[in-house]
């Protein structure tokens, strides 16, 4: 198929462009910065750019350009709601028009996260799945992104456009920019429990969505790793996370010690996965099992982290 990927220089597109065409299909990048998968340069916003990119032959839709949370302190909120929001309508409006089978959206577990969920006030972990609710972002971000959510399930009720929303957990490579207590591969690995993946498993996740999109008709998936914890652990979670950790990998102390890291002492939400692996028959293929046997190995960790990281665009 000829796959139309937005944010294609982007930290997600460039790893995604290779797999897609690696499973092939021809790619068709649109972003509003250049780069070595982009072929059209400028904004989902503006209805021309969409309509240069189906004159190609548009044929699916990997959609996975936004404003992200970052971008709250460079940009108005009008922006977020032009890019996320009007250009989202935009693709779905060309995508349904063409008559498309599958269209696959790029979402957050961020807008699953209220100010309570956020500022962690509960006395146990939150354990957050497709049927947590009812949703009440806390930013902008959050907000545009779950309007757009709603956009794709109208299509697809409305239109016939199958649609899959895919609710990644954090892959982001740069250092957090709200928690600086621990180093960033520190943190990176601890999230690996409970709220990250990386971004080798988000692409393919978006692979396996466009592949199964026309036979889902529509659905939405929380993509992160698989955690190793279970709804009965929210409490001790919550209290101790170090010791629910120490049952599941007796070794993780010492081997966090060799490296100078810290375990979590308190974990505040945990997102599930496994709705993904029961109906897109997806799972992440790295876990925080994996980071356990880098460190043992001496090898390689298996998250990305790279603290200078700045977005393409905010580069251009």
């Amino acid at each position: 198929m000829h796959v139309l990927l937005t944010g294609s220089s982007g930290w997600l597109g460039r790893h995604l462009a290779p797999r897609l065409r690696a499973a092939g299909h021809a790619v068709i990048g649109v972003d509003v910065a250049s780069g070595p998968d982009t072929q059209i340069v400028g904004s989902v916003a503006d209805r021309a750019i969409v309509e240069a990119a189906f004159a190609q032959g548009v044929e699916a839709v990997i959609h996975a350009a936004a404003l992200h949370k970052p971008d709250i302190a460079r940009y108005p909120q009008q922006a977020f709601i032009d890019v996320n929001v009007t250009g989202t309508l935009n693709l779905l409006t060309a995508a349904s028009a063409a008559k498309h089978d599958r269209f696959v959206f790029t979402s957050t577990t961020s807008l699953m996260i209220d100010q309570t969920i956020g500022d962690e006030v509960g006395d146990a972990a939150v354990w957050l799945d497709e049927t947590s609710g009812p949703l009440t972002p806390r930013n902008i971000y959050g907000v545009t992104k779950l309007a757009a959510e709603s956009l794709c399930r109208l299509y697809a009720q409305e239109h016939g456009l199958p649609c899959v929303v895919l609710r990644t957990s954090r892959f982001f490579p740069e250092d957090d920019d709200t928690h600086r207590h621990l180093s960033g591969e520190n943190i990176k690995a601890n999230e690996l429990l409970h709220r990250r993946l990386t971004v080798e498993d988000a692409a393919d996740a978006h692979i396996a969505a466009l592949a199964r999109a026309p036979e889902i008709g529509f659905g939405t998936f929380i993509i992160s790793a698989p955690t190793p914890f279970a709804p009965q652990d929210a409490g001790p979670l919550k209290r101790n996370a170090a010791a629910v950790i120490d049952r599941y990998f007796p070794d993780a102390r010492e081997l966090y010690a060799g490296r100078e890291w810290s375990l979590p002492t308190s974990i505040g939400r945990v997102y599930d996965p496994r709705l993904a692996e029961k109906q897109l028959g997806f799972r992440c293929a790295t876990s925080f099992a994996d980071v356990l046997s880098a460190l043992r190995q001496g090898g390689t960790l298996p998250v990305a982290h790279d603290a200078g990281y700045l977005s393409p665009k905010e580069r251009t």
